[in-house]
C-alpha cells in the first residue's frame, strides 16, 4: 500500500548558529505513514515532536527535504489536514454549534459568500451535521448553544476534536491533546478518539510524552530521540502495536519503550562526557 504521508531527508535547524532539532547534516528523518493508521509520535521533551507534527500540517517548512501528501507538497495548512493542540483553539465568543461550523462555513463561502441564498441553504446543513457530531463526541442537545466558559475542559477537548473532523480531514493531528486534562476525562478521551478513528478511518498523528497513552491509542508507535548532542532527534524505535492489547502486553511494552529510552539517554549521556 503507497503511503499516504511520506516524510524524506527532513532536517530543522532553529537559531544561530543553528541548533539541530530534527535530523542530521548527513542524513534526515525518513518516515512512511500509511492511510488509516494510528501513529503515536512518543519522545522526550524537545525532542522535536511538536515540530514533526507542524511540518506535516504545513504551518512550518524544513531546511531541508520535503513532506508528501499523497505524493505532493503541502507548504501550507488546508482541509486535508485537521488539528487539535494541546490547549482548546475555540473562539471564546462563538457558541459550541457556531465553533464546530465556523471552519466549513469561511472554507467554502468566505466573507462575502455568507450573504448569499447559497450560505444559509448550505448553513442549515453544516448545522445538522455538528449535532450529529456532538451526538457522536457525548455531548448533549442543550450543549450546543453554550460558549466555552461554560463547559469543563474535557467537554472543551470533545468540541474541538469535532471542530476539527467537520472539515472532513484525511489526516488528523493532535498535539499532546490530552495532556492538560485529569486521568478519568483523559481516559474517556482516548476511548472516544480511538471510536472516533475507527467509524471514520482518519489517518492519525498524535503527539504524546505518555507511553502508556501511546500504546493504548495507536497501531505504531514511533520514538524519537537525539544520538547526541550535535544532532538533531531521529527515529530510534518504530514498532506495530497489535489490533487488541492485554493490560499485561501494554505493560511489557511500556517497558520496552522505556528500556530503550533510558538506553539512549545513557548513549547521549556518554557522548556528552567523551567530547567535552
Amino acid at each position: 500500500m503507497a503511503a499516504l504521508i511520506r516524510i524524506e531527508d527532513v532536517f530543522v535547524a532553529y537559531g544561530t548558529p543553528p541548533r539541530a532539532v530534527l535530523g542530521g547534516l548527513d542524513a534526515g528523518i525518513e518516515l512512511e505513514i500509511e492511510e488509516g493508521s494510528f501513529v503515536c509520535l512518543l519522545g522526550q521533551t524537545g525532542c522535536g515532536k511538536s515540530t514533526l507534527l507542524r511540518l506535516v500540517l504545513g504551518s512550518e517548512r524544513p531546511l531541508r527535504g520535503r513532506i508528501l501528501i499523497d505524493g505532493s507538497e503541502h507548504p501550507q495548512p488546508d482541509r486535508t489536514r485537521g488539528y487539535v493542540p494541546q490547549k482548546y483553539s475555540l473562539f471564546p465568543d462563538k457558541t459550541v454549534l457556531d465553533n464546530i461550523t465556523f471552519g466549513p462555513e469561511v472554507s467554502e463561502f468566505g466573507l462575502l459568500g455568507r450573504l448569499t441564498p447559497k450560505f444559509f441553504h448550505r448553513r442549515r446543513e453544516l448545522r445538522a451535521e455538528a449535532h450529529e457530531y456532538l451526538r457522536r463526541i457525548g455531548l448533549r442537545e442543550s450543549d450546543a448553544g453554550k460558549f466555552p466558559h461554560q463547559l469543563s475542559g474535557g467537554m472543551q477537548q470533545r468540541v474541538a476534536i469535532a471542530q476539527a473532523l467537520m472539515t472532513r480531514p484525511r489526516i488528523l493531528l493532535m498535539d499532546e491533546a490530552f495532556s492538560a486534562l485529569d486521568p478519568g476525562t483523559r481516559r474517556d478521551m482516548q476511548q472516544l478518539v480511538r471510536e472516533l478513528w475507527r467509524a471514520t478511518a482518519t489517518t492519525i498523528l498524535f503527539v504524546t510524552h505518555n507511553t502508556d497513552e501511546a500504546l493504548r491509542l495507536g497501531t505504531r508507535v514511533v520514538v524519537l530521540a537525539k544520538e547526541d548532542p550535535e544532532t538533531g532527534s531521529r527515529v530510534a524505535l518504530d514498532l506495530t502495536v497489535p489490533e487488541t492489547c492485554t493490560d499485561q502486553e501494554v505493560a511489557a511494552l511500556v517497558r520496552r519503550l522505556e528500556r530503550v529510552s533510558e538506553n539512549l539517554a545513557r548513549e547521549e549521556d556518554l557522548e556528552r562526557v567523551t567530547s567535552s
